[in-house]
Formats: C-alpha cells, structure tokens, sequence
C-alpha cells in the first residue's frame, strides 16, 4: 500500500463534510431527521433547517430530552441524527443515552460534535475527553472518531444504513485530508496508513494525522513505524492490533482523549490478556488546564516529536 499524502489544500473542517452527508440522505430517506440541544449552528445545520424546516427539532438547551425525543422518534420508524456538543451529549445525557438508547438498541445516531479540546478556552467543562471511557461499555453502540472529512460523510453514511445505535465524535478543529490509495471506510477495521515493522503508532480522529507525522520523525532515526487509523473504538479491530503486538516490538496510542479508559485503554486490555509488548498511551491524563487547542495538544505532548520519543522509550522497554 502506498503512504498515504495530506493535500496541499490544507485544512478542513469534519462538521462540514457531516452536514452536507446528512442533506445528501435526507433528500433520498424522508425517515431522517435532525435533533438539536440549540446548537443548529454549532452543528452547521441552517442549510439542513431552510431545506427540512418540518425535520429539525430543537428541543433548546435540555439535552436529556433530547435524547429521549430521539429514542420515541426511533420508535415510531424515523432515523434521528442527534446533534450537540459531546461534553454536553455523552455528559448531560449519559443516563439517557445508556437507558433510552443503548439498553433499548435504538436506531439512534449520536452526533458528538466539538470533541476532545476543541473547545480550548472554555475549559473543562466543554471538553469531551471521558466519552471514549464512558461509551466503550455499551457494547451494542458503535463508536467512530472519523480521522477527516472523507471519513465523515463516510461514516454518516453508513451509520445511516445501519440497524442500531451510533456514536460518532467529530471535532470542530479542521485537519488535513488523508489521500489513501483505494480507500474503502469498514467499520470496526483498522485503517493501514504506513507499513512498518519495528513499532505501531495508533491514532484515532484528529490523532491519526500526527502519528503519521511521527513516523515520519521516527524513520529519520531509522526505525519503522506502522501507522494505523483507528476510527472505531467500539468495537476495536482486535485482529490488527494483535498482528501489531505479534508483528512489531512496542505500541503507541494516540487520542484526544483520557488515557484512562479511551483508546489506550482498550488496547492495553487486549494486549496485556493475549500478547504482551511494551506500549505508551499519548493522550490526556485526566482534567486539563486552560488553553487553546493548540497549547494543549503541546502541552500534554500530541505532537510528532513526542509520540516519536514514547516510540523510542517503548522500544527500548522492549529490549529488557
């Protein structure tokens, strides 16, 4: 497979590529609908609001009914995509998405928007980094971090046609696209970015492109690095994470997220039962300090250079 390339185009925004996907659907399923916690704006629906004005619900700033509102729409045979920031989505109604969604399997599509640190300033409270943590339990409901906008309106699609409760997290922090030759979005597989046979760097959503970058960083020191974009957090592609533990000497996740309980944990749950490797776990230790989203990902080290030294230290890990 050849390396995948970021456009010269630069950056991009992933809500965009959501909501134009979404009118696409709408236009050919008049099951779908939209739910909001008022946030048509934040969730770049005004063109989805003057096209369906009869299928968009703003239930206003009360998202446990709006997640409830979805589970009798569901019942009575729409499709709901429900929309709102992820803090408030997977915080303020987490009771309700466990309960009226997941416990029921409802066809619900859960839209987490502004994921991660995307929020910057606001602080805490707007940050969404616990969702992995707090979703992964509910086995039947599928959890995706599209990696960019391609993967977006893939995914929306196909969360679209599937039978079942759906999660995808989305950040409002534009990311370069991912050119990958015969691209093909599977849900609950990994994507192969780099081939490599010393360490595996895996990321998920706005991670996966700064993994590459760091392995670029790392074959400048000669050592090779696999890169795998890991859109699907529930359920994990176990297959490829054990080929990496059997085929590799360490591994390094990468979320914008808690260590504890997101990706990484996942990972280390699989490895240390079946195949044991040293592994580092790149993200959020628990409540961050304030500041742009920029800082933070420096701050707490997503960035190439440090993802290439926790590769480096695994390795050495491995040579005990």
């Amino acid at each position: 497979m050849a390396a995948p390339t970021q456009t010269a185009a630069g950056l991009s925004d992933c809500r965009t590529a959501w909501a134009k996907a979404l009118a696409e659907l709408a236009r050919a399923d008049d099951r779908i609908v939209a739910v909001v916690n008022d946030s048509v704006g934040s969730s770049k629906l005004d063109a989805f609001a003057k096209e369906f004005p009869d299928r968009l619900i703003n239930v206003g700033i009360a998202e446990q009914v709006m997640v409830g509102v979805s589970a009798g729409l569901a019942n009575g045979g729409k499709v709901p995509f429900v929309s709102a920031a992820s803090c408030f989505l997977t915080g303020r109604a987490l009771e309700q998405v466990k309960a009226d969604i997941a416990y029921a399997n409802f066809n619900v599509k859960l839209i987490g928007q502004s994921s991660g640190v995307a929020y910057g300033e606001l602080g805490a409270t707007h940050h969404s980094i616990e969702d992995f943590a707090w979703l992964r339990p509910m086995t039947n409901l599928i959890v995706i971090a599209p990696a960019d906008p391609w993967e977006t309106a893939e995914a929306v699609k196909w969360a679209a046609g599937h039978d079942g409760p759906v999660y995808l997290r989305l950040s409002r922090m534009p990311v370069p696209d991912l050119v990958v030759e015969d691209r093909v979005f599977r849900p609950g597989k990994a994507e192969l970015l780099q081939q490599g046979s010393d360490v595996t760097l895996i990321g998920a959503g706005t991670t996966s492109h700064i993994a590459l970058a760091a392995a670029q960083v790392l074959a400048a020191q000669g050592v090779s690095a696999r890169v795998l974009n890991m859109a699907t957090i529930n359920p994990l592609d176990d297959v490829a994470v054990l080929a990496a533990a059997e085929e590799t000497r360490a591994i390094v996740t990468v979320e914008e997220a808690s260590v504890r309980g997101g990706l990484g944990g996942a990972v280390a749950e699989l490895i240390t039962a079946n195949r044991p490797v040293p592994l580092e776990r790149v993200g959020f230790p628990g409540f961050v300090v304030t500041g742009s989203a920029d800082w933070l990902f420096a701050e707490y080290g997503l960035t190439a250079d440090n993802i290439a030294a926790r590769a480096l230290a695994a390795l050495e890990r491995a040579k005990r």
